[in-house]
């Protein structure tokens, strides 16, 4: 299955159990006070397995495509754990995760699970904005010795950012499917109107500007 056909399904998987949700016209608040059009869960597709089995499979397909020399998958804490130990079950890979921050206790570890000195590895994460998480976990593994391939994401917003933010650490990232191609699905499929796809992608471009929500 090309990438293309990949985007499609999980973007619609996506919206049917609404981890992906838009409400242009009544948007939702970020933490840090940018008013959003778009909710974003992708830990529902847990609780969905048919959504799930797509998610899985099509992560194993693109990790395959794209990082064929993958020694290990690693978790981002905590939404990428389920993820990273199920695509790894499929592909027959070890797998770990990567702590937000080192244990008070035991052996203070930061990772979780075993990690070999040089060992070609792959982060899994369920969802990319500014990319400064996922970063910081890459950093965390290049530290500790490992080859960090690049990373395997369900959804990624796109934003300039995050891209930049990306290119700047020379990681690679790979999504299931993107901002712009749930926008379009979900134009096509009836949950927006043909109209709002250009605020969204306003909102994508610059989430500071608002002035898409007058639109």
């Amino acid at each position: 299955m090309d990438n293309e056909t990949i985007g499609k399904r999980i973007a619609k998987d996506l919206l049917s159990i609404k981890a992906v949700f838009f409400r242009p016209d009544e948007p939702f608040i970020w933490a840090s006070g940018i008013k959003s059009p778009v909710y974003c869960d992708n830990r529902l597709t847990l609780t969905a397995p048919e959504v799930r089995r797509d998610v899985e499979n099509g992560l194993a397909e693109i990790i395959r495509q794209n990082y064929p020399d993958v020694e290990a998958l690693m978790g981002t804490s905590t939404a990428g754990i389920a993820h990273a130990a199920i695509t790894g079950h499929i592909m027959g890979l070890p797998m770990g995760y990567v702590r937000s921050g080192a244990k008070d206790h035991g052996r203070q570890n930061q990772i979780e699970g075993k990690l070999e000195k040089g060992q070609k590895v792959v982060v899994v994460e369920d969802l990319i904005s500014t990319g400064g998480s996922c970063i910081e976990v890459v950093n965390v593994l290049r530290e500790a010795g490992a080859e960090v391939l690049g990373i395997a994401s369900i959804f990624t917003y796109g934003m300039k950012k995050g891209l930049e933010r990306l290119a700047a650490a020379n990681v690679k990232n790979v999504s299931l499917t993107n901002f712009d191609v749930v926008a379009e699905t979900a134009a096509e499929e009836g949950y927006i109107q043909r109209a709002d796809v250009q605020r969204l992608i306003a909102f994508r471009d610059d989430p500071s500007d608002e002035s898409w929500i007058k639109a």
